[in-house]
């Protein structure tokens, strides 16, 4: 009898709490919607922090990352678990063609627009290929060493802005530590779901203590909940058309290259985490970001990624149900549709979401490590060696570079780099075994 294409999702015993939940597996609903809504605000800081960091609607965005998400379900069957979310790739080229200042909105969004639907057409056409004649080309490109070092940056490079956002005041940076310890004291002294939930809890914990802090003792800027009173219950996405400026489109297009490697990177990881091949999925989870992408594009939204920081969140609850993304983008939908509910969450005090950036980000990082560990990369090789080194150096400190008229930033610096720099220091394998 042939395989459904949907998994048919067996229900875990409550015996097994505690153990791995695979993807064709799930919990009680009540346990799923909790996993959701902790996948929502894993990925909310990011989706949320790219467009506003490009002028765009953050509310669409959300909205757009949930269709996107399932779009992707859709495309590769419910086998791959992925949340997609904001690229950060695209911000330094959306800034350059726009010319966008930092305030306010941006008011050349359109020009943009059309440059992410040519990324997702040109993404699109290499998942194709790979769909076509396989991964082979692909892997030959972007081995283990090159994978992890990839995912590592993304990590990486996100730091600074993880840190950034909690460095405004002593005030700050003491909360961001205090969330940092919430998460972390969830994560090791309680057990079952609550640990399952340590982000969401380990926020939850956080937001009080700031509110005690602030709106009840006056140590620091109290939460404004006015914003939650004022905001509509129900509202329209604000949306918007693409122009297709042929010199945006020749810019933005390229970037696709990044969303492939950072697309095979969370295919890899989870694949280590969860101990399955899903690389026969690699073609359909290209064309079902890229479709996500174009989507977004013509919608007025910014492009889209399979989200690390929800890799982070799998890697620390063991639960890669795909249903758990269904339900986040779900979340999403209503947040997009409601300003009341998007209100209640940016009222999320910038050192509590900082706070947790800065452990959601290290543990992407940590997963890249992951990569080399579970892929045994010989670190005794001196090209692997060089490889790694190269490109977290370039990530890390957002080395960028420009030729031209085109540019890259940190990320697409090292992802090209270590790309580029492996196959430069190709050579044959040493014959015989190695002692």
């Amino acid at each position: 009898m042939a395989a459904s294409y949907f998994p048919r999702w067996r229900r875990q015993p409550a015996a097994a709490e505690g153990s791995i939940v695979g993807i064709d597996e799930r919990l009680a609903w009540p346990q799923m919607f909790a996993m959701g809504i902790q996948h929502v605000v894993a990925m909310f800081g990011s989706t949320v922090l790219a467009p506003l960091l490009m002028g765009f609607d953050p509310n669409l965005c959300i909205f757009m990352s949930g269709i996107g998400t399932l779009l992707f379900f859709v495309l590769v069957g419910g086998r791959v678990p992925s949340y997609l979310g904001s690229s950060f790739a695209f911000i330094g080229l959306v800034i350059a063609v726009t010319g966008y200042g930092g305030h306010g909105p941006n008011l050349n969004i359109p020009v943009a627009l059309g440059g992410i639907v040519a990324c997702g057409v040109a993404y699109g056409v290499i998942g194709l290929i790979v769909s076509a004649v396989g991964t082979a080309w692909i892997e030959t490109l972007m081995p283990p060493v090159v994978t992890g070092a990839i995912v590592c940056v993304i990590g990486l490079n996100l730091a600074p802005i993880a840190v950034h956002g909690v460095s405004g005041s002593n005030f700050e940076s003491w909360m961001a530590l205090v969330t940092v310890l919430c998460v972390g004291a969830v994560a090791v002294f309680t057990r079952g779901m609550l640990q399952r939930l340590l982000i969401l809890v380990g926020l939850l914990l956080a937001y009080v203590i700031y509110a005690i802090l602030t709106n009840g003792l006056g140590m620091g800027k109290p939460i404004d909940f006015s914003i939650v009173a004022n905001a509509a219950w129900f509202g329209m996405p604000h949306f918007m058309s693409p122009v297709f400026d042929p010199h945006a489109m020749a810019l933005l297009a390229p970037i696709a290259v990044i969303l492939v490697a950072e697309n095979l990177g969370h295919i890899k990881a989870v694949s280590a985490m969860t101990g399955q091949n899903l690389d026969r999925y690699i073609g359909r989870a290209f064309i079902g970001d890229a479709l996500a992408t174009i989507v977004s594009g013509f919608a007025g939204g910014t492009g889209v990624t399979t989200y690390a920081e929800n890799i982070g969140v799998m890697a620390v609850t063991k639960i890669y149900s795909t249903l758990v993304f269904v339900i986040a983008a779900l979340i999403a939908l209503v947040l997009g549709f409601s300003p009341k509910f998007g209100a209640v969450i940016q009222t999320i005090p910038g050192p509590v979401l900082g706070g947790v950036s800065i452990v959601v980000f290290g543990l992407i990082a940590v997963t890249g490590a992951r990569i080399w560990v579970v892929n045994k990369v010989d670190f005794s090789d001196n090209r692997n060696l060089i490889v790694a080194a190269v490109t977290l150096v370039l990530g890390a400190g957002d080395f960028s570079l420009k030729l031209g008229g085109f540019g890259l930033g940190g990320i697409g610096t090292a992802t090209f780099g270590a790309i580029i720099l492996y196959a430069l220091l190709r050579r044959k394998p040493t014959q015989g075994p190695v002692a």
